[in-house]
């Protein structure tokens, strides 16, 4: 197989109100661990990188884990720029993480380009018992946007490799969107060079405030 940095490269975040499970599934789809005492928010952005095979060809993922936390919307909205894919994350067993999901849509949209890939992920499924949002109601707010959906656990893995092969495999059967992303990391770093700073990673601006990552 080829190294990792020779495989295509999907850009993919996580996003959605803090507390809502986001860096839970991240951890447990890249380390398949789960630290129920780890509740700590995460701070501005942190990612990991992932190499997954869909559909037979093998594709090495960045995946982003955005901060829910007010203070950092400006910080988060850069990393949208070459994103194919954005995962939708709410937490079942609390109802304003669910009502918050709309602006998270309309962000989503504002700032990625046309036909990226979206995801709804309704997490902490093992807290079904003490559940205030319904199936159902995530299902139609996930159609409603054009999206994907399923609920899942990281605390019992339940769906959540489902959530990431699914929005993979939807990216590389969307026509265009992998050159469309390219493009609009391009201008990007075009207008960021006519006035602006991008950090060491270049037009993303991955290297101002990645804290580390790892290849899993």
């Amino acid at each position: 197989m080829a190294s990792d940095d020779t495989l295509p490269t999907l850009k993919v975040l996580l996003i959605g109100p803090s507390g809502a499970g986001k860096s839970a599934l991240l951890t447990r789809y890249c380390d398949d661990e789960f630290d129920p005492e780890t509740s700590a928010a995460t701070i501005g952005i942190d990612f990991k990188i992932k190499v997954l095979n869909v559909r037979g060809k093998p594709y090495r993922l960045t995946l982003f884990d955005t901060a829910g936390q007010e203070r950092f919307r400006t910080l988060s909205t850069s990393f949208y720029r070459g994103a194919h894919g954005v995962l939708l994350v709410y937490d079942i067993s609390t109802r304003a993480s669910f009502l918050s999901m709309e602006r998270w849509f309309n962000e989503a949209e504002a700032n990625t380009v046309e036909g990226v890939a979206l995801y709804l992920v309704g997490a902490k499924l093992d807290k079904a018992d003490a559940r205030e949002v319904t199936t159902e109601e995530g299902q139609a707010l996930a159609e409603a946007h054009g999206a994907k959906f399923c609920e899942a656990s990281a605390k019992t893995r339940e769906n959540v490799r489902l959530a990431f092969v699914d929005i993979v495999d939807r990216i590389v059967q969307t026509p265009g969107l992998i050159q469309n992303a390219r493009l609009g990391r391009a201008a990007g770093a075009v207008a960021l060079g006519n006035g602006g700073s991008s950090g060491s990673g270049g037009g993303d601006g991955y290297g101002a405030y990645l804290p580390g990552g790892c290849s899993c």
